[in-house]
């Protein structure tokens, strides 16, 4: 028997489901009445909480990032023990973030969501921008202050590095097996890329 408008925190119910219709279908390859019927629920029931399978998608999001922001700061540790440390954990976070939470990443990055149609999406999407960003600066601070590279810059390449070593090398895209562990390729990749910004000395 569906339990309708009576099932107890029927958004969150909600949500579990679309995580796990995402993993097994792909965040577009399931539909809204799939979800209610994962959650046991009439469909009818689902849109006093969600407009359509987007909405829904974005509130699975919207978790996500913040679990990933949350995980970021953890990583950071307020620049601890080092700011090169601090800066190499949060690029690790990622990796980790993505393989633990594959239903919510999935919804952040492989959703298709425009985030100016979710105002609640972007405040904290950027919250874990902005953790990357902070670790970039406290990085280049040794650096005389005509001489930095802007941290939003080189903060945006690294996720840009980190997305694609999840994307290409951890999510099991056809034909791209490497013999090189994320976590090394990440590392690797960072190091020379530091190095080529002046951030690093050239033995480091």
């Amino acid at each position: 028997m569906k339990r309708g408008y009576h099932h107890g925190n029927l958004r969150q119910a909600l949500v579990e489901a679309a995580l796990e219709l995402i993993a097994a279908q792909g965040p577009t390859g399931f539909t809204l009445s799939e979800a209610a019927k994962a959650a046991d629920v009439t469909p009818a029931a689902v849109y006093r909480h969600f407009t359509g399978r987007d909405d829904l998608l974005a509130e699975v999001a919207r978790q996500g990032y913040e679990i990933f922001a949350a995980l970021m700061e953890f990583a950071f540790n307020n620049g601890k023990p080092s700011a090169l440390a601090a800066f190499e954990a949060t690029g690790r976070a990622y990796l980790a973030f993505a393989r633990k939470y594959p239903g919510h990443y999935m919804a952040m990055f492989e959703a298709g969501l425009n985030l100016s149609a979710h105002p609640d999406l972007a405040p904290v999407a950027q919250k874990a921008r902005d953790v990357l960003e902070r670790a970039a600066d406290h990085l280049s601070q040794h650096l005389p202050a005509d001489k930095r590279p802007p941290a939003r810059m080189f903060s945006a390449h690294i996720w840009a590095l980190s997305h694609g070593v999840v994307e290409l090398f951890m999510r099991g895209a056809p034909g791209q097996k490497s013999p090189f562990a994320p976590e090394d390729l990440l590392e690797t990749g960072i190091g020379i890329y530091l190095r080529g910004l002046g951030l690093l000395p050239p033995d480091r």
